[in-house]
């Protein structure tokens, strides 16, 4: 059995882990696949602001419950789970209003306290969700990039009528982009990467911007009637992608944004106002990952071509050395701890 830990900035290790016994009120959860994110890097190098060390990594995590604390009423053992990384007080004021994904005590799987990327993991009843047996592991460990997908597109009220602009083609813009897509939402990505691009259209992008080649802002000027896309949202996370959403968006238009770079951003008062826009911010998922289990368990959303490649848990460092090194290869890396 073993964890991986981010033992400082930097410093990636492969450590025994143990079983542990539930307590009241938690269940115990054997990992089987769990995929590795943006923000695991981000702990490893040191630029997450949330996170201490040493942090065992992972929050998009897929098992099977083992063992059940005392009071546990809705899992039991063998039950197949998805983990909700989002452990809310649910008394302050964002837990009464419904938005439990900035809680003043959140605490976040894998950041704040230690994940998923070990062989057994134990946390509250309410963070592990049921699935279909049926829903493969490897797919069901998705759930949780796409339900960022599913928070920032609810932030922002997406629909049918939507020509939505997506900066980045990445994971969290394919995500996105998928989510977009299964509402009916005409789909535009944006990116440097030619091969993140083709990506993008092999999940039904409608439209493809080369940024590296062609002036975003002249580029869809033309989309909805001349008024530009109606929603834009930042995949990519870079501050000065806020004032190109705010110049190209249409009026009335919404624009999402999922960076946490402490980096200002210009911000033009004539175009936030002129233009009556709305800016969200949109942090994890507010409980959404019933959701999205639904989309992933009906066939709605079919988003296994986003696994590129599975290490076993093993081979973890070099899991993450792919990932470092050459993620032009890569959309999402997941380590089996059932092989």
């Amino acid at each position: 059995m073993v964890a991986v830990v981010a033992r400082q900035p930097f410093a990636l290790e492969l450590t025994p882990s143990r079983e542990a016994a539930p307590g009241p009120g938690e269940v115990a959860v054997h990992v089987r696949r769990a995929g590795i994110c943006g923000s695991d890097l981000h702990i490893l190098h040191g630029s997450n602001p949330f996170a201490t060390y040493p942090r065992i990594l992972g929050h998009e995590i897929a098992g099977s419950v083992v063992a059940t604390g005392h009071g546990v009423a809705t899992l039991r053992p063998g039950d197949a789970v998805v983990i909700d990384p989002v452990i809310a007080c649910g008394r302050c004021y964002p837990c009464r209003i419904g938005r439990p994904n900035v809680c003043a005590q959140l605490q976040v799987i894998g950041v704040h306290v230690d994940g998923g990327f070990r062989d057994q993991l134990v946390v509250p009843e309410a963070n592990a969700l049921r699935v279909s047996p049926d829903l493969a592991p490897a797919v069901a460990a998705l759930a949780e990039p796409l339900s960022i997908a599913a928070n920032v597109t609810s932030r922002t009220g997406i629909g049918a009528d939507d020509t939505v602009l997506i900066f980045g083609a990445g994971t969290v813009g394919l995500t996105v982009l998928q989510v977009a897509k299964m509402h009916g939402a005409r789909a535009i990505v944006c990116d440097r990467d030619p091969a993140r691009l083709e990506r993008a259209r092999d999940f039904a992008a409608d439209r493809v911007i080369d940024s590296s080649r062609e002036d975003v802002a002249d580029a869809v000027a033309p989309e909805n009637d001349g008024l530009g896309p109606s929603l834009v949202i930042d995949g990519a996370g870079a501050p000065e992608l806020l004032d190109l959403a705010c110049r190209v968006v249409s009026p009335a238009g919404r624009i999402g944004l999922l960076g946490f770079s402490p980096e200002p951003s210009a911000l033009v008062q004539k175009l936030v106002v002129g233009k009556e826009l709305t800016i969200a911010g949109s942090r994890l998922n507010r409980r959404l990952l019933p959701t999205v289990i639904g989309w992933l368990e009906t066939g709605r959303l079919r988003p296994e071509a986003m696994i590129t490649q599975t290490f076993p848990a093993a081979d973890a460092l070099a899991a993450f050395a792919l990932v470092e090194q050459h993620p032009e290869q890569t959309v999402k890396v997941q380590l089996a701890f059932d092989a």
